[in-house]
């Protein structure tokens, strides 16, 4: 199974109750478009996103999903969820900064997470995220947003 196909299998749920927590609008009012890329970093510190299908363990890979308002009307109050890959890791990095993390896919807190263990409040570790959230409040007309993660292949 590639990269794409894993997340896009899971992404049908997470789309779905994306349109649901959105205004009432046509079945087509918003398109996703899902890429996968290599996260390549060069000795200069010059970030460079290359398209993978397939990536041994270690690599890097950032799942980036770009929304476009496909009507003439602004869509208010979405939620949009990615969810990391079994085989995949989340790295600590989500374009925008804004996204919240959930272990569960239903609750959703900002980052880092932190549960209570003897007491004190300690971070969970980016291993057990399983989804992350972005709340848009407003998507214009015709227009874009784009959300990602990075993640890194067990």
């Amino acid at each position: 199974m590639t990269i794409l196909t894993t997340l896009r299998s899971a992404l049908f749920v997470s789309i779905t109750s994306a349109l649901l927590l959105s205004v009432a609008h046509a079945d087509d009012a918003l398109k996703m478009e899902l890429t996968a890329n290599k996260v390549v970093k060069t000795p200069e510190g010059k970030v460079s996103y290359l398209p993978v299908s397939t990536a041994p363990k270690g690599t890097v890979i950032q799942y980036r999903a770009n929304y476009t308002n496909t009507i003439n009307q602004d869509i208010n109050d979405l939620a949009v969820v990615l969810p990391i890959p079994a085989n995949m890791v989340f790295n600590g990095e989500a374009m925008p900064a804004s996204a919240q993390a959930s272990i569960d896919g239903k609750n959703y807190a900002e980052m880092p997470l932190m549960r209570r263990v003897n007491g004190k409040l300690v971070p969970i570790p980016y291993s057990e995220y399983r989804t992350l959230r972005w709340n848009i409040k407003l998507l214009p007309a015709k227009k874009s947003a784009a959300v990602a993660l990075n993640t890194v292949v067990q």
